[in-house]
């Protein structure tokens, strides 16, 4: 249960690994938050020592968000553990290159069903928990990317952008629960994703965009930009004829 100040108790990252995931911790835990957990495919790589403190309990949990016949039972077990859950990061996914996917149609396949349909079907589960408690906030990482598919990263793009519409449904699906979501849509971010790509207009880092989740989170925002400005800037390239589009160097 958060306290009065609306700081968690209890926040599970699925993602554990993820630069933006952990910003997103960082700047949400606070004293009062006495559990943090960890889900990833490789529990030894989540550094649960940065989180540590007095008091706090820490956990590391393998979580493979391929398999998805596996999610319902970890968010029961993560409750049965942990109690009830203040909020859950879904930051998990597969960049993945463009060029790859072209020529093999099953790893583009299996990229779509990580970042979709594996974050559709732990968000569920964590819904339905969060139904169950009255209270609690499910935070979704999505990307600027959804917003209009490019064809650098189309099969990446069109699998945000049906998180996106997802994550925005299931919240209004809330309402009136006690529960709620806020999806998160950072542009291009300097991160080991990213590394050795091309920078964009309008960079950012995992700190700056832990930064602004968090405060839109506080706020209860139902979306947030990270950074702001790309809300302007997609509300016109949503916009733009394909022709023109198709040649835009972005």
């Amino acid at each position: 249960m958060q306290n009065a100040l609306q700081e968690p108790q209890t926040i599970v990252l699925l993602g554990g690994t993820s630069e933006i995931g952990r910003a997103i911790v960082d700047e949400l835990a606070s004293e009062a938050t006495r559990t943090i957990v960890l889900g990833c495919r490789r529990p030894e790589e989540a550094h649960a020592e940065h989180y540590a403190r007095d008091g706090r309990e820490i956990v590391a949990e393998h979580f493979d968000a391929a398999a998805t016949e596996n999610h319902e039972s970890f968010i029961r077990r993560m409750v049965a553990e942990h109690g009830d859950l203040d909020v859950v990061i879904v930051a998990f996914g597969v960049l993945g290159d463009q060029a790859d996917f072209d020529h093999d149609p099953t790893a583009a396949a299996a990229a779509v069903h990580v970042n979709y349909t594996g974050a559709v079907t732990v968000s569920l589960a964590v819904a339905a928990q969060m139904r169950r408690q009255g209270h609690g906030q499910l935070v979704v990482v999505s990307s600027v990317a959804g917003e209009r598919a490019r064809s650098s990263n189309y099969v990446y793009g069109s699998s945000k952008a049906g998180l996106d519409a997802f994550a925005q449904g299931l919240g209004d699906a809330l309402q009136g629960s006690g529960a709620s979501v806020t999806v998160i849509r950072p542009g291009f971010v300097h991160s080991r994703m990213t590394r050795g790509m091309k920078s964009a207009p309008f960079a950012t880092t995992p700190r700056v965009v832990g930064e602004l989740a968090a405060e839109g989170i506080r706020k209860g925002r139902h979306t947030v930009w990270t950074p702001g400005v790309l809300r302007y800037v997609f509300m016109i390239l949503r916009h733009v004829p394909r022709p023109i589009f198709r040649r835009l160097p972005i």
